[in-house]
């Protein structure tokens, strides 16, 4: 259990109440309007409230300092200080493109401080609302009230704790070898993981309300600036495990120029532990070229059993991410940006790039990962066709 002084409970009880109350009193006026996305002039007392509040028990903190409880205590404060400047981004009480240094002093100071001190980005980050986010009473932290915001990190949370099961066991492969029984044990356990994913996220795409979702949770992902620098929005990809089962399965290649770059875009935004999780596992072999290796061994019952989950697991997981691209992508963020107008289209993607960049890269990201041939980017089509040509 985690130890906090009195000032730093005193503000994470604020987080967990009326700084929620605040949100939901804005979310209401916002969502009445014909432009839903227009914050400006509406609710402008509560906003006050908001920042004054906020400031006012972060200036407490401030004075206090470093008060060395440790990393989950540290993380954690970081998260409420975050989750508060992303609010305060959300109502446009700051906005980066107008400012070049954030009017939110004393909340970047403690941010700056505590990021610095614990290795991480310095503002909020995926595992602050899911992996790492502690329920009182049942209920999280969380921005809003909505139900859509729940259901929203109910199933985000589950899903990265289903691809993390799938990535540890993959990890257990190496020391094994691919020829090893018990290596397809580990492929059967990575497949029945993946397939989590995917009836995690088809249930969540079933249930969550794309207008609720686009006008009143994507929001509060937008970047914000934090002192002079500005850092993208949290992303639900921000942990190792999705990647480590992109190099394992070898669909993705830590000296990929396109691909190194989006690996070493989130290490900040992630844990500690998956930041050297992460790190180790640019420097193995993948599975994929194992069996490419291996494939004078074709005729050998141990490779053609083995091979045949190696492969069911690269289609699960090409299938998570064609899932996320034509599903969630798709109707949560494509759909719902043709009815906005320019202005508000400029900022509308959580990771900063415009629109059609964003979704551009996340194209080129889903056919890596389902190995689809494309000529313009690097992908194992003819690597796995090979592999697929030499079972019997």
């Amino acid at each position: 259990m985690k130890l906090l002084t009195p000032k730093t409970q005193a503000f994470d009880s604020w987080i967990r109440s009326d700084f929620v109350q605040l949100n939901d009193e804005l979310e209401t006026l916002y969502f009445e309007q014909e432009d839903k996305s227009n914050v400006a002039g509406i609710g402008d007392d509560i906003k006050q409230q908001l920042e004054r509040e906020g400031r006012d028990l972060i200036k407490e903190l401030l004075a206090e300092g470093n008060t060395d409880q440790g990393f989950d205590s540290a993380f954690d404060l970081l998260g409420n200080v975050g989750l508060y400047m992303a609010a305060c981004r959300r109502h446009e009480i700051t906005e980066p493109s107008r400012e070049t240094q954030s009017p939110l002093v004393e909340a970047s100071a403690l941010a700056m401080h505590i990021g610095a001190s614990i290795g991480v980005t310095p503002r909020f980050a995926t595992a602050h609302l899911t992996t790492h986010n502690s329920a009182q009473n049942g209920i999280y932290k969380r921005f809003t009230s909505l139900k859509d915001e729940k259901l929203f990190l109910d199933f985000n949370t589950r899903g990265i704790l289903a691809y993390k099961r799938a990535a540890d066991a993959l990890l257990k492969i190496q020391p094994l070898g691919i020829s090893h029984p018990i290596s397809h044990d580990l492929l059967v356990t990575c497949q029945k993981a993946l397939q989590e994913v995917i009836d995690s996220n088809a249930i969540l795409f079933e249930r969550l309300d794309a207008t609720r979702f686009f006008y009143c949770v994507r929001p509060y992902y937008k970047p914000y600036r934090v002192g002079s620098q500005v850092f993208r929005g949290a992303n639900a990809g921000d942990f190792a495990g999705i990647n480590v089962i992109d190099m394992q399965l070898g669909l993705c290649m830590a000296n990929d120029p396109n691909y190194s770059q989006l690996l070493v875009d989130k290490f900040l935004y992630m844990m500690p532990e998956d930041q050297t999780l992460l790190r180790d596992c640019m420097r193995r072999e993948s599975i994929m070229n194992d069996f490419l290796i291996a494939k004078d061994c074709s005729d050998q019952d141990w490779y053609q059993a083995n091979l045949k989950q190696f492969l069911i697991a690269c289609e699960l997981h090409g299938e998570t991410a064609n899932q996320h691209h034509e599903q969630l992508v798709n109707k949560y963020i494509t759909q719902p940006s043709t009815d906005l107008s320019q202005a508000h289209l400029k900022t509308v993607t959580a990771s900063g790039p415009p629109l059609a960049a964003l979704l551009s890269g996340l194209e080129k990201l889903k056919d890596k990962r389902m190995a689809n041939e494309r000529s313009d980017i690097l992908t194992r089509f003819e690597d796995l066709n090979s592999l697929k040509a030499s079972l019997k």
